[in-house]
């Protein structure tokens, strides 16, 4: 089943107060787990490229169904992790987070605006709401 609107607001509202708290400017980004959009927020003072970032970190966690951090370990790892650049759509950065509700995968959330690690706070502040 898909992430609903509701269960959304309440992801984004965790996620916005967690950037908000920190003075972060975030592009906060909800997909359903069709990979459409159900949420988009960009907070003030957000460049515009972390529009599109922040959706390719939800993608990414959607279609690989794991955090998008997986992908950037890999890739700092170097050697063979390198390859998985070659993977269509895997955002090998962090901020990228599956949303889990009873076990199964609704949707995902994307977030990008600050470094990785505050991309991925404020992305685990989001998700961990559904659970």
């Amino acid at each position: 089943m898909p992430l609903g609107l509701e269960a959304a607001k309440k992801i984004m509202a965790a996620a916005e107060a967690e950037a908000e708290k920190n003075n972060w400017a975030m592009a906060i980004v909800i997909l359903d787990s069709t990979g459409h959009m159900v949420m988009l927020h960009k907070l003030d003072n957000t460049q515009y490229g972390s529009l599109m970032a922040a959706e390719d970190k939800a993608l990414s966690a959607i279609n690989y169904r794991r955090p998008s951090k997986v992908f950037e370990d890999l890739v700092a790892q170097g050697g063979i992790g390198l390859r998985s650049l070659a993977l269509r759509g895997a955002s090998p950065l962090e901020g990228g987070i599956p949303i889990n509700v009873d076990g199964k995968i609704v949707g995902a959330i994307g977030v990008s605006g600050g470094t990785s690690v505050q991309d991925g706070q404020v992305a685990k502040a989001g998700a961990d709401v559904a659970k």
